[in-house]
């Protein structure tokens, strides 16, 4: 699997490299490749394997790292470094790229845009140079970053780092509100580099997964946002409507079927999701990431 192949090179020896294995059938890996293969035993999504991937693991830093990315070398010391440098960062990542345009980012962290959809920095502009200096973002993309497990575990849920109640999509913007809520700030750490090839799914995403993504966004922004939620429903709204008629015009019924279904998400988690207190990270500092 090039993935671990990738991950070897990187860390040799001294990384200890936890495979979940979620799959219909069992992964059969060359020998070396990974130290311990996790099996549920079905399908967690990708917030709850992670979780088990996480408590399993023994260091102090833990990486999430997806099968379709590719880390180049150096990838887990300078995030490192930037970690240790730094007591009140609880996450960082590198410059992720587009596996077939390595010179244009895939993404340079995660985001709230206007819209109120969580959105990859830098989608698709050309990557920031590797000798660029380290900056604050909102959060992390968790298809490749570091972790600091006591940060993970001040903020955690019942145990768990992503909520589980996710299952995939919007699970790791959910976590950077938590974490910035809770004091705690994430890092972009340019000379880090890997390879993503997950952006050119959209193309073939199913009905599921457009629920998750239309429903999450929804639950994700209410925890977040508190009473500041419900002023801003319009907007969410307003959002989906356009993309809705878009799906429409375009003829993709996954999509048009995956917003719907997504609303159906929403309005039945929404009453465990909202809160009533003020936002739990401010207007403004979210704004600032923008």
């Amino acid at each position: 699997m090039p993935c671990l192949e990738a991950l070897r090179r990187d860390g040799g020896e001294a990384m200890a490299i936890l495979v979940v294995d979620q799959g219909e059938k069992p992964v059969e890996l060359p020998a070396g490749l990974a130290d311990r293969i996790l099996r549920p035993g079905r399908n967690l999504g990708f917030a709850g394997g992670t979780n088990q991937g996480i408590a399993a693991a023994e260091s102090d830093l833990v990486a999430t790292v997806n099968d379709d990315v590719l880390v180049e070398r150096g990838w887990t010391a300078a995030l490192t470094r930037a970690l240790e440098a730094d007591p009140q960062a609880a996450a960082a990542q590198g410059v992720n790229l587009l596996l077939d345009t390595p010179g244009l980012a895939d993404g340079c962290g995660i985001t709230w845009n206007r819209w109120w959809q969580a959105v990859q920095v830098g989608h698709s502009e050309s990557a920031p140079p590797a000798d660029g200096s380290l900056r604050e973002i909102f959060g992390v993309s968790a298809t490749a970053a570091l972790f600091r497990r006591d940060a993970l575990r001040s903020v955690s849920l019942n145990g768990e780092a992503f909520d589980p109640r996710l299952i995939s999509y919007y699970e790791d913007v959910e976590l950077a509100g938590r974490l910035r809520a809770a004091g705690f700030r994430a890092l972009l750490v340019p000379a880090a580099r890997a390879r993503h090839a997950g952006s050119a799914t959209g193309r073939t995403m199913s009905r599921e997964r457009w629920r998750l993504i239309y429903g999450n966004r929804w639950l994700a922004a209410a925890r977040l946002l508190g009473r500041g939620f419900w002023p801003r429903v319009p907007r969410l709204a307003l959002r989906d409507f356009l993309d809705l008629g878009r799906a429409a015009r375009d003829g993709d019924g996954a999509r048009m079927a995956g917003i719907l279904a997504g609303w159906g998400r929403a309005v039945r988690g929404l009453p465990a999701w909202a809160r009533r207190g003020a936002p739990a990270v401010s207007m403004t500092d979210i704004a600032r990431f923008r």
